[in-house]
């Protein structure tokens, strides 16, 4: 057996903050491995929600009286959290979104559908796709005549960068990748493939909800035009995320949605948006949801996310052999733990990957099995499914090993 390598982040005192790990499930210790879907909730940040719920509860920007004033003062200084977190040129390109899927849709309508393209324009994607970077172009395709291409994987589970020199051409007007993969794990070279998009005169759209939780990510270095992020993968709450985008492009776009606060003056017949961000903020916002993000940006930093980039990198490797040494199982993605996150999707032969997160729920392991949101990828790799673990700043490698054991368990409950 191998040993993991020694974590500078002291993982002990990080799950103290995370009580929801200290529980049973079926009797036995739970071990939480679905953090690709959704990631645990840390003390400071669900205090910082309930002060908030327990202390000033008013609506942002349109009151006057203290409480407004110290709610409108939490949801804006999260903003500036965000901006410095990932980079970001100006807190006026921070957009507050209910996500990564509410941002990518806004641009699809907002830029897409309302000018950006028109018939015979070209997007260039990929195959390994979650389906909220996938979905909103069909849109495009079904209603705007938009031709749709997709850079296809390795076996290895990397991208095929030689095809962007085939599919970008004169027509591509917008080239969108996952900076990480949900599935494979699989971390893309975002920056040059937004060097190549913009070279060809195309913008460029990277899904971050991935990679923003797990590594450190520049905005600024990356170069996109657009940067989509999920809280609720980075130890916020669900609901809230947002969409980073260029000020001279955000400007020139229409509203995603219209009504209250996205507008500086409305007459009978016609009305002028607000400035940015605002100007794509329709409504009250989720308030409670921007206020725990900036939270959890807060813990991510304090822990440093080379840091946690470091030991999640240990961490797979640790569990990716140990998982080698099962005979039957075979692993998807990167082999390199360089180029993957802590993202481990697999096969176990002669069974079916419901059942394998079935009996590992007995014994107290979270995994997900199926599609993932990322049919277009099942579908290359010729599988109905798989089953995956995915780790975070607060596994151990003794939960790497009780995923190791419990898939020795699955082979004796199928007698393989």
């Amino acid at each position: 057996m191998g040993k993991l390598k020694e974590s500078a982040l002291d993982t002990r005192a990080i799950r103290q903050d995370f009580p929801v790990l200290d529980q049973e499930v079926h009797g036995k210790r739970l071990v939480y491995l679905d953090n690709a879907s959704t990631s645990q909730k840390p003390r400071p940040v669900v205090e910082k929600m309930n002060e908030y719920l327990n202390l000033y509860t008013a609506n942002v920007h349109r009151s006057i009286y203290q409480l407004g004033e110290r709610a409108t003062e939490a949801y804006e200084g999260a903003r500036d959290k965000i901006q410095a977190f990932l980079n970001v040129r100006a807190r006026e390109e921070v957009i507050y979104t209910s996500g990564t899927t509410e941002a990518i849709n806004a641009v699809a309508y907002s830029w897409g559908m309302k000018g950006g393209l028109q018939e015979g324009d070209e997007i260039v994607s990929t195959v390994m796709e979650h389906h909220s970077n996938t979905i909103p172009w069909y849109f495009l395709q079904d209603k705007l005549g938009v031709v749709l291409k997709w850079v296809d994987i390795h076996d290895d589970g990397t991208l095929k960068m030689e095809d962007y020199d085939e599919l970008i051409t004169s027509r591509t007007k917008l080239v969108t990748v996952t900076q990480c993969s949900n599935v494979l794990g699989t971390i893309n070279p975002v920056a040059e493939i937004a060097k190549r998009a913009h070279e060809a005169g195309a913008l460029c759209l990277v899904d971050a909800a991935q990679s923003a939780p797990h590594m450190p990510v520049d905005a600024q270095a990356i170069d996109a035009d657009f940067l989509a992020v999920s809280g609720h993968k980075m130890l916020g709450p669900t609901g809230i995320g947002v969409l980073c985008g260029r000020e001279d492009i955000l400007e020139e776009m229409e509203p995603f949605m219209g009504g209250g606060e996205m507008i500086r003056e409305v007459h009978l017949g016609w009305a002028r948006w607000n400035d940015l961000p605002w100007k794509f903020e329709a409504g009250t916002p989720n308030i409670m949801g921007a206020i725990g993000l900036g939270a959890a940006v807060d813990y991510l930093e304090g822990l440093d996310m080379h840091l946690v980039r470091e030991h999640e990198k240990a961490l797979t490797a640790y569990a990716l052999e140990r998982l080698a040494g099962i005979e039957g199982l075979r692993v998807y993605g990167p082999t390199d733990v360089s180029q993957r996150a802590g993202v481990v999707p697999f096969l176990l032969e002669g069974v079916h990957p419901h059942d394998i997160a079935s009996i590992l729920d007995s014994e107290g392991i979270a995994v997900r099995a199926g599609h993932h949101c990322a049919q277009p990828l099942m579908d290359r790799l010729d599988v109905p499914a798989t089953t995956r673990a995915s780790f975070y700043l607060y596994n151990t490698a003794e939960e790497a090993d009780r995923l190791a054991e419990a898939l020795k368990r699955v082979k004796e409950v199928f007698r393989l």
